[in-house]
């Protein structure tokens, strides 16, 4: 791409990106710091890729995202898992009509833009098939028709750690499906005191008023798809997907650590989310910094580390900073 062709793309985000500071403060109406939370969660609004939210109940995982849904004009749908969940509770199901003799689709909570699948890791294996499908085809089968879901269509999905009672670890495919994966810490203590101060009032609501049309987000993701990405990053991004399955090419002493390393869909979620990122700071061109910066959300779910990795208390956070620390960035 040329340089005149980069600043055409640069101006062009800057146009289309005016929206996402609305959004911002619209969303700090409710929520307190997190920015790394909010950010993500544009990402993955903005690049289509579906999100996973771990951390310990109470910190805000499920407020952040229906405040950003509410912050969207769009349709929005939240869905308790639970142990005797059932797919048709999530996707829909037929019913016989006495008066017409025939099957008539009732359609689920799945069909909505964006959906709040809370506690996720609750459910059962038949639920999380029938997520799959929504999730990676963007359709739902109910009998025999098959559905096409609304676009935009975003799963955003909370868990508590799998310590936690009556939880189970999602199967890797599904896992695989979620472009990022945010691990929620605790806030600070300024943040801490600002949460008090704002949420500790009885029966206090903060009323979010949708400032984005679905359109906006839409046009922004043609922009997204415009963004400049070197092709000596693109080696890059591929060096570092190849280092998790093959780290002694790389001379990274890890290959005892690593049952699995990272699909190609890490590839092309790690080269999206970049680019939203650098749509985000109002960029029309890939640094290898959003490379970095959103690399461990793309990798972390994605490395399988071995019994001997738990033995000597090495997880995958741990592999990809040594990745991220031997990898020469072009």
């Amino acid at each position: 791409m040329r340089r005149d062709e980069i600043q055409e793309v640069n101006e062009r985000v800057k146009q289309e990106s005016v929206f996402i500071e609305r959004l911002r403060q619209e969303i700090a109406k409710v929520i307190v710091g997190q920015n790394y939370i909010i950010e993500r969660l544009l990402i993955g609004l903005l690049a289509d890729g579906h999100i996973l939210l771990e951390g310990v109940p109470g910190l805000a995982k499920t407020m952040s995202v229906s405040t950003l849904a509410q912050a969207i004009s769009a349709k929005f749908q939240r869905i308790q898992f639970t142990p005797d969940l059932l797919p048709a509770d999530l996707i829909g199901t037929q019913i016989y009509n006495l008066k017409d003799a025939a099957f008539k689709v009732k359609k689920g909570p799945i069909f909505a833009n964006i959906i709040l699948a809370d506690e996720i890791n609750r459910a059962p294996a038949k639920v999380q098939s029938a997520l799959l499908e929504a999730m990676q085809e963007q359709q739902v089968t109910i009998g025999e028709e098959t559905f096409k879901l609304n676009d935009p269509f975003l799963v955003l999905a909370t868990q508590n750690p799998i310590e936690q009672e009556g939880t189970y670890p999602l199967p890797e495919a599904q896992v695989d499906r979620f472009m990022l994966k945010l691990n929620i810490t605790y806030p600070n203590r300024k943040e801490e005191q600002q949460i008090l101060k704002r949420m500790a009032e009885v029966g206090k609501k903060i009323k979010v008023e949708p400032v984005v049309k679905p359109e906006e987000i839409l046009k922004a993701r043609g922009v997204i798809n415009q963004v400049y990405l070197d092709e000596k990053l693109e080696g890059y991004i591929v060096d570092i997907v190849m280092a998790t399955r093959e780290p002694e090419v790389f001379k990274i002493d890890v290959k005892d650590y690593i049952e699995y390393g990272a699909s190609p869909r890490a590839t092309i979620y790690l080269a999206l989310a970049a680019k939203a990122y650098a749509f985000l700071h109002g960029r029309g061109y890939v640094i290898p910094q959003d490379i970095k910066k959103i690399g461990h959300d793309v990798l972390r779910h994605r490395i399988i580390v071995t019994y001997e990795a738990e033995a000597d208390e090495i997880t995958s956070e741990n592999i990809i900073d040594k990745i991220f620390d031997t990898i020469e960035v072009p």
